[in-house]
């Protein structure tokens, strides 16, 4: 047999039953009386899922092997768990059953008289057995409130007693259509929410309770069980009142309509004031000598077999269950755990506060560095605003292909702005002489033209940086959300001074480019020579008065120059304008992409390495921003979230040394068998 040790880990199944199908279980009749269990391992077992259930474990989402029983209103429920412990439960016309009232029954051969204890509200109250039914009463009245209404908060009723079987059950309100007096009128939802959150988990078992005097189709607990329990592997279907409906009895049992997988088991309850002892005696004589009740098999019928198959049931379900909810156990543990070790220390001193606020910043750095120097985006693997080095690489590459697409040449006004420069500009001097001035005129009107697409970039950037930037402070901060609106203060102060640096430096570039006309790039005299290899050709074009007029001159494309022959006092000035003015084009668009992205890189790395931690200190110490004091006061959320995993921690914890301790006396029980 595998078992667990005190460590809590389970490797193979708890083996305290041959291993059968529920089904199989369910059929086999333990002879010895009812109060006798048939196994000494039940109790250890049924002990553990009982303090389980105590502790509450299933507030973690681990389902506790479980007897549910159900039936419709009147369908006798309360007087079956009364015939299986021997006490009397509350009685009477409507719900009886207001609240879930788990019952532990304990058979103890060594008391004399019965033990009886109440558990509800967080409170354990003794009773008596004469008053048991008047304490289920106030406690339910303390539960669900005076009068008929139904609440989903359990009551335990733990029955220690001499000749009771193991067993652990939980009776749930029984299900009525229709809202009496003093009942809320949404009362059958309610009770179905109760039912079904009671049955659906695969670990609970469905006794479910039916009268002999109705057609069992028509039972609502039918329903509601087949909707959870399609084949009826977990359910077991318990007839009462068959002393009052015998006929035909025997066929619904066998023919089974309605899938009652593990199987039927008929009963006569006590009635009126028969003593417990009387109502065996005639519940055995009933299904002896009724000459239709009789030809029910004997492995069917009386409340002593139904005891028999319930412990069996109940054993085989919870041998199957336990190393699973172990495994459930230490996996949300081990979760519970890691996520309590990854919420923020909690801080109690200014030194361990500044302590906690300069890892941020060094954090916030270095994620920085990474997603906007390095282009590495480990971080974020999966958001593609956040892969900053490609995404500025692509608003480079978007503001260079801007600036290339202004000033195309418009070949159907070829060489006339220079003509036109060069008519307005001419003074009393030397023929084909070139002023500088009438240069720097063309160069500026093509500089105006592009000066607002740089300025524009850098708002650009700088908007996108500062999503990007905003984004991995809260990252860091997110433990520590009275630094955040601080730290957003000053990432956005920051962001908008780089931004204003940025258009600054944007219009003295401007200015620069628009002042001057010069380059070292020897680019300029080669692209300037290889334009102006062309002007030989393009004025004998001009010079022959022909029809011809059609040219195809590098780096303006084929182009119709018919119009220019009235400007031949100018036009071979023009010409040596334009390709001066290409050539030097090129390398003026060249200067203002590559001389962006060094003052990208620059300002980026300079705003990480020196002006962020000085600007988020500043703010974080100005009288709007509290002070390093601001990180001892713990977010409401933190605190609440640290609180919950704790109390979580302390259940499993809890839950984990139950079942370790259960295993041990399981394996002891074993060791003293072979010796």
């Amino acid at each position: 047999m595998a078992y667990q040790n005190t460590n809590g880990c389970i490797s193979d199944s708890i083996e305290i039953l041959d291993p059968k199908p529920l089904a199989a279980v369910a059929c086999d009749v333990v002879h010895p009386p009812i109060v006798a269990s048939f196994n000494d391992r039940i109790r250890p077992l049924l002990d553990c899922i009982d303090k389980l259930r105590h502790l509450n474990v299933m507030q973690e989402g681990i389902q506790l092997p479980t007897i549910v029983v159900v039936g419709d209103q009147s369908s006798g429920k309360s007087s079956v768990l009364e015939s299986l412990a021997g006490i009397s439960l509350p009685r009477g016309q409507g719900i009886c059953t207001r609240v879930p009232l788990v019952m532990r029954l304990q058979n103890d051969p060594n008391i004399t008289a019965p033990n009886l204890q109440l558990e509800y509200n967080n409170k354990s109250l003794p009773v008596d057995e004469i008053s048991i039914a008047d304490a289920i009463i106030h406690a339910t009245d303390e539960i669900a409130g005076h009068g008929k209404g139904i609440s989903n908060c359990p009551l335990t009723l733990v029955v220690k007693k001499n000749g009771v079987p193991d067993l652990t059950m939980v009776d749930l309100p029984g299900i009525t259509r229709v809202a009496v007096q003093g009942q809320p009128e949404d009362i059958y939802e309610q009770v179905y929410d109760i039912i079904m959150k009671y049955i659906v988990p695969e670990e609970s078992i469905i006794l479910n309770v039916l009268s002999a005097t109705v057609d069992f189709p028509t039972c609502e607990s039918i329903r509601m069980s087949q909707k959870v329990d399609k084949t009826g592997e977990r359910t077991l279907a318990v007839v009462t009142k068959a002393d009052k409906a015998p006929e035909g009895l025997l066929e619904k049992v066998t023919a089974d309509e309605v899938n009652i997988g593990l199987g039927y088991v008929c009963v006569r309850n006590r009635i009126g004031n028969e003593s417990y002892e009387e109502a065996r005696s005639d519940e055995e004589r009933l299904f002896s000598t009724h000459p239709l009740l009789s030809k029910i098999d004997k492995s069917m019928v009386r409340v002593p077999i139904l005891a028999q198959k319930l412990v069996r049931i109940q054993a085989s379900i919870i041998s199957k269950c336990l190393p699973e909810i172990v495994r459930k156990i230490n996996d949300r543990l081990a979760a519970n755990l890691a996520e309590l070790n990854r919420l923020p220390q909690h801080l109690t001193s200014v030194a361990e506060a500044l302590t906690a606020f300069m890892r941020i910043l060094s954090s916030s750095k270095d994620s920085l560095k990474k997603i906007l120097l390095s282009g590495e985006f480990d971080e974020y693997p999966d958001e593609k605003e956040m892969h900053s080095a490609a995404r500025i690489v692509e608003m480079l590459n978007q503001y260079s292909n801007e600036l290339h697409s202004k000033n195309f040449e418009k070949v159907d006004e070829f060489l006339m702005e220079e003509i036109m420069v060069l008519q307005e500009t001419k003074g009393i001097g030397l023929p084909n002489f070139l002023p500088r001035a009438v240069f720097l005129n063309v160069l500026q009107r093509k500089v105006t033209e592009i000066a607002a697409s740089p300025e524009d970039f850098v708002g650009k950037l700088w908007n996108y940086l500062e999503r990007v930037v905003v984004i991995v402070l809260m990252h860091h901060c997110e433990n520590y959300p009275q630094l955040q609106s601080s730290t957003r203060r000053a990432a956005q102060n920051l962001i908008a001074k780089k931004k204003n640096e940025s258009v600054d430096w944007v219009r003295e570039i401007i200015g620069m480019e628009k002042l001057t006309d010069y380059t070292c790039n020897p680019d300029y005299l080669t692209t300037y020579s290889k334009f102006m290899a062309q002007q030989h050709t393009f004025m004998e074009i001009m010079n022959d008065h022909g029809k011809y007029s059609m040219i195809n001159l590098e780096g303006v494309g084929v182009i119709d120059v018919g119009h220019l022959r009235k400007h031949l006092d100018v036009v071979q000035q023009a010409f040596d304008l334009k390709m001066r003015m290409m050539a030097y084009w090129k390398i003026v668009l060249m200067r203002l992409v590559d001389s962006m992205a060094l003052h990208i890189m620059f300002s980026i790395r300079n705003m990480i390495n020196n002006e962020m931690e000085n600007e988020i200190i500043q703010d974080l110490m100005a009288p709007h921003g509290g002070g390093i004091e601001r990180m001892l006061d713990e977010s409401p959320l933190v605190a609440e979230k640290r609180n919950r995993l704790k109390k979580s921690v302390k259940l499993l914890k809890e839950s984990k040394e139950v079942v370790a301790n259960i295993m041990d006396r399981i394996s002891l029980h074993d060791d003293h068998e072979r010796d």
